[in-house]
């Protein structure tokens, strides 16, 4: 029996921007090489600047690669696709639309926006608690309400991968713990028997180790991987694992991991 392929294929990955400062090219990734099976769950935490943004940018279609290979499904990642969807640490939510109008902007971008369209649009209102709440506007929701929004925006189209680039960050400390929960929840419950497939970035080992099926570890910029590591607590999970000993001991041995990894000169790529 063959092992099923991976959804996402990271293979000795260059990624960079430029600069004019620099008058070149910086390295922001440097042969980042790991796979994201299907229905996974996978957070990256790494130094800051460290390129885990960079990389799910690529992730996205918003950034080319300089070298390697980055396959989705087998195909390389040339641009945007309806396939993948992003969620911002800014919920950037269009102050004009009311809620549901939010919720449905991407199907009816993509013109998948029919009976069908609308049944899910509903079905995910009520999933992320906010049934009932539809038709109101963006100014009269919470910063966690807002988040709840863009994540039933970014559900809405069904993507093949979801990617989430600090969507808490902004959060008070208590309505993060609570969409951490709900996270979870949703995930779990949009996806198949194992959730959908999703890669997470974040700066907060506590947050990293309760989501997450693995970790993957950033070295400092430019990144590679400097060790992932299996997360084996069973779901569902809630806050009480926060406060175990065996919990505490993992997020513990990341966040070493983590601080060892000393910042290294930015590389230049030259012709």
């Amino acid at each position: 029996m063959t092992e099923e392929r991976p959804l996402l294929e990271v293979r000795d990955l260059y990624l960079g921007h430029h600069s004019k400062r620099k008058n070149g090219l910086t390295l922001a990734c440097s042969g980042l090489d790991f796979d994201v099976k299907k229905n996974e769950l996978i957070v990256a935490v790494g130094p800051s600047g460290c390129g885990k943004t960079t990389f799910l940018k690529a992730v996205a279609g918003l950034l080319p690669v300089l070298k390697g290979d980055l396959l989705l499904d087998g195909k390389a990642i040339s641009g945007p696709g309806a396939d993948r969807s992003l969620v911002f640490q800014d919920a950037s939510l269009f102050p004009w639309l009311t809620v549901m109008g939010n919720i449905v902007y991407g199907l009816k971008a993509q013109r998948r926006f029919d009976k069908e369209g609308l049944e899910r649009a509903e079905w995910l209102l009520d999933l992320v608690g906010l049934g009932g709440r539809g038709d109101k506007h963006p100014s009269e929701l919470s910063g966690g309400m807002a988040q709840r929004v863009n994540l039933a925006r970014a559900l809405a189209t069904d993507p093949e991968l979801l990617l989430l680039d600090e969507p808490f960050a902004a959060l008070d400390a208590q309505t993060r713990e609570l969409m951490q929960e709900e996270l979870l929840r949703i995930w779990q419950a949009d996806g198949a028997k194992a959730g959908k497939t999703a890669i997470f970035i974040t700066h907060d080992v506590y947050e990293a180790v309760f989501l997450a099926d693995r970790v993957v570890v950033f070295s400092a910029g430019p990144a590679h991987v400097a060790k992932i590591v299996d997360i084996d607590f069973p779901r569902p999970r809630t806050a009480d694992l926060k406060r175990t000993p065996e919990f505490l001991r993992q997020a513990d041995e990341i966040l070493k991991l983590v601080m060892s990894q000393a910042p290294a000169e930015q590389e230049r790529v030259t012709q």
